[in-house]
């Protein structure tokens, strides 16, 4: 299995690169991370990202890497988080990075691809693009906590939000007690 994660420059970067570091070892892993994302990672956690063993980084302005061309193939993409700016080209179809070229090429190809927003609360226009990428089959998926698996710690919480996240792009886990009923 290969997946692309995508993580821009908005507020929660950390759920981004705690998303890779859970990724299982079996599967193929492509990491673009942009400059947004990095300063962002620098402010909000005063830390600069370490890129992990057996992941391929890839640079954002490298719009002739191997992840951008529909002859690459891959199983699904996620964009964790996904910045309002990085939505609204995707929505319209700019692609002048790679985080966003890969978005246009997978929805071309038909493959699985999440979008993580981060933001809140949500303008129109904001949720007028995720209605419009929604439409075209891409999954809208905002790091929100379900409370039914009965998270006690932040690391639970972003455990929860993560396996919601593997579950969409069919990835194996057991991050978190699933609804069993009554």
């Amino acid at each position: 299995m290969k997946i692309i994660v995508g993580i821009s420059g908005a507020s929660g970067t950390q759920l981004g690169f705690k998303f890779i570091s859970l990724i299982p070892k079996d599967i193929e892993l492509f990491v673009i991370v942009s400059k947004a994302a990095k300063k962002a990672l620098k402010l909000e956690e005063n830390k600069r990202y370490k890129k992990l063993p057996n992941v391929t980084y890839l640079d954002d302005a490298n719009l002739g890497a191997s992840v951008s061309s529909g002859s690459f193939k891959t199983d699904g993409y996620i964009i964790v988080p996904c910045s309002m700016n990085t939505l609204a080209k995707c929505t319209v179809g700019i692609s002048d990075t790679l985080i966003t070229r890969v978005f246009s090429v997978m929805l071309k190809e038909k493959r699985d691809v999440v979008i993580a927003p981060r933001e809140m609360p949500f303008n129109a226009i904001q949720l007028e693009n995720m209605a419009k990428i929604a439409s075209l089959g891409v999954a809208i998926a905002p790091p929100v906590l379900g409370y039914y698996s009965k998270q006690q710690t932040l690391e639970e919480m972003e455990q929860f939000i993560i396996g919601k996240w593997f579950d969409l792009l069919n990835i194996k886990h057991n991050l978190y007690t699933r609804w069993q009923g009554k």
